[in-house]
């Protein structure tokens, strides 16, 4: 009896653990969405060798994963730039096809596309939602959508007042998890109310950095040589108006207010490298937490910020430009399947977001959707899933500011203050990647503003096509003061 049992035990052992393997397999992915707050490329040392932040937790990430090299955020059109980011991430949808909160941040009445929004997705795929971040200038439809919601703005130096809190909330959840053994896969939207100003690092990154967090108008901050060099590309003052009067980031952020000077710039360089220190040192305590609980092999792992930010670049302060500092964002992608150390052109926007994490976990992308999935980029199978990219700052004085970059080239346009303000810039990013102005007093040919030399009027032409052509496919409400009226389509 024995030996007949034996080959019928063995068969439903293996059978058994067949099924059991299989449905391992197909164990759906969790995710852990990373998104900081005003956060330029160039300060990390993936995009600038030169620069003197440390991340290692980041860094490690990109060495394990994939580095987008062009990421951006389509643009805004209020000064709050962050506020249609985070619509645009959340929804799928252009810049011009959001819910009225992206403009009119009080008008928070329920929309149709709020159940259209990661949250709600997410939830009726069966994940466990989770997201804390800071609580305005957001989407709040979308917001509401998580089950598990710890939103505050915590923008300060201490545990409780910075960083360290945003890692508190996640901690504590993914405890919760392993308290109750769910099972159920997660998405967990990670979000800073750092580096944004007040840039109020810790004391001892502050140290670390040279910075302190100064108060006084009537002084400047003291020089230190801690503090990180000034931006290739600072300028005392930006060449003409930025066509947005009484803008906040540019006149009344606290420890800068008008100031561009060398030892003003380099102290906010210095607090802002050490709140992103402070956010990297906070991403290692999660990424820690999932690798002890056994979850990190099956999570993908996506940093980003919400746009960038100048710093003394061109000049500036604020966001609300569109130099690369600012329209381009990091983005990293690490999880399964992954190749480690890969760095693609990418050529997306942050409302590709959506349609990618749909498709990675093999969830319905909503109707509502108008980016990209660019899974085909993970998988190694295209370096990009654009040819052309446009942006648009329309926070200020309208029309405001339109740019658009094909290949090497870039143009950006400014139409402001009823049309005192008319300027026309083109860049080869490949020579001259910190879009260095005649300001700059650089000496090689095309480090600098080309749209009045003779010899790239032809593409000039070919790039204001390009800018027209993708205004009118983005359906936006305006013109500028030298394109011609064309019927939408």
């Amino acid at each position: 009896m024995k030996t007949i049992l034996r080959p019928f035990l063995f068969l439903l052992f293996s059978v058994a653990l067949f099924y059991g393997c299989a449905k391992e397999k197909k164990k759906k992915p969790n995710f852990l969405f990373v998104l900081v707050d005003d956060q330029s490329a160039f300060d990390l040392k993936m995009y600038n060798s030169n620069s003197i932040l440390e991340t290692p937790n980041i860094d490690k990430l990109a060495q394990g994963g994939m580095v987008f090299e062009n990421a951006r955020n389509m643009g805004s059109m209020n000064g709050a730039v962050c506020t249609p980011s985070r619509h645009m991430i959340m929804s799928g949808r252009t810049v011009w096809h959001l819910p009225p909160s992206a403009e009119f941040q009080k008008q928070v009445d329920p929309h149709p596309i709020d159940t259209m929004t990661i949250g709600a997705v997410f939830n009726r795929a069966g994940y466990k939602t989770m997201r804390t971040c800071k609580k305005g200038n957001s989407y709040p439809g979308a917001n509401r959508q998580f089950t598990v919601v710890k939103d505050k703005t915590k923008r300060g130096g201490t545990e409780e007042t910075g960083s360290a809190w945003h890692a508190k909330q996640v901690l504590e959840y993914l405890d919760t998890r392993e308290k109750t053994q769910e099972s159920d896969p997660f998405f967990i939207y990670f979000g800073f109310s750092h580096p944004h100003d007040v840039r109020n690092g810790t004391p001892e990154l502050l140290e670390k950095y040279g910075a302190v967090n100064h108060i006084d108008k009537t002084t400047l901050p003291p020089a230190n040589p801690k503090q990180p060099n000034l931006p290739l590309n600072y300028l005392p003052a930006h060449p003409f108006f930025h066509g947005h009067p009484n803008l906040r980031d540019e006149e009344r952020v606290s420890g800068v207010w008008k100031n561009r000077d060398v030892q003003t710039i380099r102290n906010e360089q210095g607090r802002e490298f050490a709140c992103s220190e402070n956010i990297d040192i906070q991403i290692g305590k999660v990424l820690k937490r999932l690798e002890a609980m056994g979850e990190l092999d099956n999570t993908y792992v996506i940093y980003t910020a919400d746009h960038g930010i100048a710093i003394g670049r061109h000049g500036l302060m604020g966001k609300q430009n569109l130099y690369e500092h600012c329209w381009r964002v990091p983005f990293i992608v690490n999880g399964p399947g992954i190749k480690a150390g890969t760095r693609v052109e990418g050529n997306i926007y942050l409302l590709d977001v959506l349609p990618t994490l749909c498709d990675l976990a093999g969830v319905e992308i909503p109707e509502t959707v108008e980016g990209r999935s660019f899974k085909p980029i993970l998988e190694g199978k295209t370096n990009s899933i654009r040819d052309i990219m446009y942006g648009v700052y329309c926070g200020g004085t309208k029309p405001g500011m339109r740019s658009v970059v094909k290949g090497d080239w870039k143009l950006i346009k400014y139409d402001m203050m009823n049309g005192a303000v008319r300027e026309t810039q083109l860049f080869n990013l490949a020579k001259n990647p910190y879009e260095f102005l005649p300001e700059h007093g650089k000496t090689e040919a095309m480090q600098t503003d080309l749209a009045e030399d003779p010899r790239y009027a032809d593409k000039l032409k070919e790039m204001e096509k390009a800018l027209l052509d993708q205004m009118i496919r983005y359906e936006d409400p305006y013109r500028l003061w030298d394109q011609k009226e064309i019927k939408m389509y």
